[in-house]
This record gives structure tokens, C-alpha cells and sequence, in this order.
């Protein structure tokens, strides 16, 4: 098939949401299904580094996810030339660094402290689409945003405050999230353009490429036992490859900043499954946020104002 539309110039442009009205079930069921995933995905990360080094984590992630994009039947689109540029950075920003950055993270910081750092991704979405798209989120969708973020700091407060060596890990689970920031606002335009499984597909075979040397550099020092490499295994086919696919196709059907509102529930699942699987502590604080976030989240998802009367006109 021939390529797309021709893409306008700019580097980011704005999405028109498929649904700017409130979440139909289609839409719950695709935000409820990648924030599980993902909220999960930094305990299989940690149960990958007990035997595997990061970097060769990172490289089964994306390879296992490009791979299981590339057996699933779709409608073969050509990416237009002026799209290229845009696929290639979307690769590093969504994918090669920060997936690069998180494993890193948690040789520092557990798995839970990285899931509830990584629900800031939604201020660091808000403010792109604010300074680039001059797509400020409005009314219940702000309220949201404020609330979910209350929610996030309460949760992430009593652990960030063990010790100074964890601003390590701290500091690169926050660059891994502006780089999600900035993902999520170029990728909502080019999956309406090329299709959500098509535009992953591609973006993970390019993000296989640029983790490669990084992953293999290290690959003698992995012990190969049984349970982490299912760990990597579940987190590229499920929590990368699906996954993605999932998120856009959401992207597309609300926008990239009612989307990226999952993150203000992928802490709730770290959270829990820290606790259960890791033994972390939970603070009484922590337990307060988590109300907070799921607030948030329900109110992210009320419809962007103005929809009625746009619609109306």
C-alpha cells in the first residue's frame, strides 16, 4: 500500500481525539488493560535482573515486542517520507531510552518506587502538549490532573525520604518519564495516520536496532535461570509488544493527554504487587495517594470541555 497522507511539517502536531466526550467501555477497557500491564511490568524487571544484566533486558523486551507485532495480521502501511524522521525519534523516546533507563533505575531504587515515579508521566504529557500543541487540559481533566499528581507525591514521599542513594534511580526514572512526555504528544498524529499496531510494530523493529550493542555488550555475564527469562519474556510479548499496541489505539481514540492519565494507575499496580511480591512497606500516606490517583484518573477521563459545543455547531 502507498504511504499515508502527507504529514504536515512541524515535528509535533495536535490530536484530534476520536472521543473527546467520556470514556466509552472500549476506552476503559484499553486504560484498564495497559495500566495493569505496565504497572506490572517493573516487578517482571525486577525479577529479570536476578539473573539477567539490564542492558540484555531492555534488548528482549523490544525484540520479543517487535516480534509479536510483526506475526500479527494488519494492514501493511507505508510510513511517508516525511514521517520517517518523526518514526526514528519516536523509537528513542518511547522505547530505546527510556526501556535503557528503568532496569538501570532499579539496580537502585525497588520496583514499586519506580512505578509510582513513572506516574508523573502525565504532568510532563500536559506540559508538552501546553508549550508545543497549545492544548492546555481544562475544567475536570485539570482538576484531574492535580489531584492524580497530589496522589502520586503522597505515594512517593515515604520512600523517597530512606536515603540519598536512591537519587539515582530516582533521577533516571524521571528522565524515562519526560521522554514519555514527549513520546505520547508525536505519537497520537502518526498512529491515526499509519494504524496502532502497524506505526509499534515498526517503531519497535527500529528501537531493536538501537538497543543492541548495549544489550549484547553484557550478554556473558547472564545466568540464564528460568524465572527471570520468563520475567523478560511476559515483559516483551505482553508488556511491550501488546501493550503498546493497546496504548495506541488509545492515544488515537482520547488523545495523548487523557491517554497518558494511565500513569496515575500504574503506580496502584506497582504498588500492590510490591507489597505482595517484593514485601515493600506501605506507608499510611501511601494509602491515602492511591484514593487520590484513582480520583484523578475518573476525572481525567470526563469529557475536554468545549466538546459539547464543537459537537452542537
Amino acid at each position: 500500500m502507498t504511504a499515508a497522507s502527507t504529514p504536515e511539517r512541524k515535528l509535533f502536531t495536535a490530536t484530534t481525539a476520536a472521543n473527546d466526550d467520556q470514556f466509552t467501555s472500549r476506552d476503559w477497557a484499553l486504560f484498564l488493560a495497559v495500566s495493569g500491564i505496565w504497572g506490572s511490568s517493573f516487578l517482571f524487571i525486577a525479577i529479570g535482573l536476578d539473573a539477567l544484566p539490564p542492558g540484555l533486558i531492555t534488548l528482549m523486551r523490544v525484540s520479543l515486542g517487535a516480534i509479536a507485532l510483526a506475526v500479527l495480521p494488519r494492514e501493511r502501511v507505508s510510513i511517508a517520507d516525511n514521517d520517517r524522521f518523526r518514526l526514528v525519534v519516536l523509537s528513542f523516546l518511547w522505547v530505546a531510552i527510556p526501556f535503557t533507563l528503568f532496569p538501570i533505575a532499579e539496580q537502585h531504587i525497588n520496583s514499586a518506587v519506580t512505578g509510582l515515579l513513572n506516574g508523573g508521566t502525565p504532568i510532563f504529557a500536559a506540559l508538552v502538549a501546553t508549550v508545543l500543541l497549545h492544548q492546555p487540559p481544562r475544567g475536570a481533566q485539570l482538576i484531574g490532573l492535580a489531584v492524580g499528581f497530589a496522589g502520586v507525591v503522597m505515594i512517593s514521599l515515604p520512600s523517597l525520604g530512606d536515603g540519598t542513594s536512591e537519587a539515582i534511580g530516582v533521577a533516571l526514572v524521571i528522565a524515562a518519564t519526560v521522554c514519555y512526555g514527549f513520546a505520547i504528544n508525536l505519537a497520537g498524529p502518526m498512529q491515526q495516520r499509519y494504524g496502532s499496531v502497524n506505526l509499534t510494530a515498526k517503531m519497535l523493529a527500529l528501537a531493536t536496532i538501537w538497543t543492541a550493542p548495549y544489550g549484547l555488550w553484557d550478554i556473558g555475564d547472564a545466568e540464564w535461570e528460568i524465572g527471570p527469562v520468563l520475567a523478560v519474556v511476559f515483559l516483551g510479548v505482553v508488556g511491550t509488544g501488546i501493550a503498546f499496541a493497546f496504548m495506541g489505539s488509545l492515544v488515537g481514540r482520547v488523545g495523548s493527554t487523557r491517554a497518558s492519565f494511565i500513569t496515575y494507575l500504574i503506580p496502584v499496580v506497582a504498588l500492590v504487587l510490591g507489597v505482595t511480591f517484593r514485601g515493600d512497606d506501605v506507608a499510611p500516606l501511601a494509602l491515602i495517594g492511591v484514593a487520590l490517583v484513582i480520583g484523578g484518573a475518573f476525572l481525567a477521563s470526563r469529557r475536554a470541555v468545549g466538546a459539547a459545543e464543537s459537537v452542537s455547531k
